[in-house]
């Protein structure tokens, strides 16, 4: 693989990203230097100006801040777009140390090693070689570190106002882009389609009293009883009545927490459970919502309170993303073809373009108009592992797809 005299390797850049802590707090009340993204968007300025790049970093929510960085290939370019985020999601009950890097047998270990600190390494890599060796018919890349991914997903959805919002807040993303594409761990496989979701909460109220006589009171988690044997049937109804996505699947609800009370000896006043909606192409959340509202209701004879959603993202649809698809495919092929004639570097192989039940940044930028694709090394399996790691092969093969991909802008749709 092609280095860069006298800069980091594609490895050290990577230990570093896992050195620096940046667990996305996921909606817990905590605070510490191992939560937010902050110290990693410090690192990321400081990369883009070891070597001149042009970089903004905007804020999104307080101290958490999406980082961007250009490279000008000139005006009568397309632009194609790179993402990759910053946070991780938390490490509880990960058995290696998680912010500690480990190179063994090939494999570099750490919290966000596969999911996505590896991606976005990797483009790190490929956006400072377009930099210094400015191939000449390249197109215009925006580098895009966003915040908060793996809970609310609000830098995404911040950065696809840059081009339509009247205060233009960023300098390097004031025109939509041609494309995009998303790291994440797909094992070098191109994603073309993936499931949305909407998550939201559903509340039961009672009436309190002490445990001693339950018939003072009005039970609320008795009543969330009634509404998850609802749920569980709705579940089914929506399997057994929703035409599945060809490449990512059918719709999907599952209710993943209840809490409820305040003590064993007082009888509940409140209940409330969590619902992950899965959307696939085609659906839109808000709508995924309310139908789930309307088969409730008449279902219960007590009343129920619906939250607004904390998250709503569309699928990723595959209508107009094929020539993205197209490009990655081609530079893989090409890469496999300069290595015919042997040499120590790892081919890329056979690749899938294929559909995926879990959601990325790549829905919102689509939804917004902007043809994307989801791309990246390591594999799904290891994402948020207890032993999270990622093979330094993909790593490297993926750094330089990247930057192959765009040394030519003329596949570009």
């Amino acid at each position: 693989m092609a280095q860069v005299s006298g800069a980091e390797s594609l490895s050290d850049i990577l230990c570093r990203l896992i050195e620096i802590p940046s667990v996305n707090p996921m909606g817990r009340n905590v605070s510490g230097p191992e939560f937010f993204e902050g110290r990693v968007s410090d690192w990321l300025m400081s990369f883009f100006d070891s070597f001149g790049a042009r970089c903004e970093r905007i804020e999104v929510l307080s101290g958490r801040d999406n980082i961007l960085a250009r490279y000008d290939a000139g005006d009568d370019r397309p632009t194609i777009l790179w993402d990759a985020h910053q946070d991780t999601v938390p490490v509880e009950g990960m058995t290696i140390d998680p912010f500690l890097p480990n190179i063994d047998q090939g494999r570099i270990y750490g919290r966000g090693s596969c999911d996505v600190k590896g991606g976005l390494a990797a483009m790190l890599y490929a956006f400072r070689r377009l930099c210094l060796e400015r191939p000449p018919n390249a197109p215009n890349v925006v580098l895009s570190c966003s915040c908060d991914e793996e809970s609310t997903a609000q830098g995404i959805v911040h950065l696809v106002r840059y081009w339509t919002a009247s205060e233009r807040p960023s300098r390097l993303l004031q025109k939509k882009p041609d494309g995009a594409i998303v790291a994440e761990p797909t094992e070098l496989d191109i994603v073309v389609a993936h499931r949305g979701v909407t998550r939201f909460k559903i509340h039961t109220r009672g009436k309190a009293c002490h445990s001693s006589d339950p018939t003072q009171g009005v039970n609320a988690i008795y009543r969330m009883a009634k509404v998850l044997t609802q749920l569980e049937q709705y579940a089914e109804l929506l399997r057994q009545t929703t035409i599945p996505h060809p490449l990512c699947g059918g719709a999907t609800l599952s209710v993943g927490r209840i809490e409820g009370g305040i003590s064993v000896n007082v009888v509940p006043d409140h209940c409330y459970i969590e619902i992950d909606r899965r959307i696939i192409p085609g659906e839109d959340p808000l709508v995924a919502r309310r139908q789930i509202e309307e088969y409730l209701r008449p279902k219960v004879d007590f009343e129920l309170d619906f939250e607004t959603p904390w998250i709503e993202c569309v699928a990723l649809s595959d209508a107009d993303n094929s020539w993205l698809a197209t490009g990655l495919l081609s530079a893989m092929k090409q890469w496999d073809e300069e290595l015919q004639c042997g040499g120590e570097l790892p081919k890329c192989g056979e690749r899938k373009v294929m559909g995926v039940a879990y959601g990325t940044n790549a829905s919102t930028l689509c939804e917004a108009g902007v043809p994307s694709v989801v791309f990246g090394p390591g594999s799904i399996a290891q994402a948020h592992t207890k032993d999270e790691y990622i093979d330094q092969s993909s790593l490297e093969k993926a750094a330089e797809i990247y930057y192959r991909l765009c040394c030519e802008h003329s596949w570009i749709g």
